[in-house]
């Protein structure tokens, strides 16, 4: 799954987190594979988004789809 915020790091999106912004996540191609985003739960992260090369990923908690814990 990817954050709507095209995060270079996972540094940056930890740091946007800790700051209170809201940041929601989508998966894509959803309807070829399936995978919906949870409303609550955990999802795996990665970044930065295609077609760049992913050079980061992480485990986030969601709550109502907005992520309140980088892991």
């Amino acid at each position: 799954m990817y954050t709507y915020t095209n995060f270079k790091t996972k540094k940056a999106l930890k740091e946007a987190v800790a700051a209170g912004k809201e940041v929601g996540v989508y998966q894509p191609n959803s309807d070829l594979t399936g995978v919906e985003v949870p409303e609550n739960g955990t999802v795996t992260l990665e970044g930065p988004h295609y077609p760049a090369p992913h050079t980061w990923y992480a485990s986030a908690t969601l709550i109502n789809r907005i992520i309140t814990k980088i892991k």
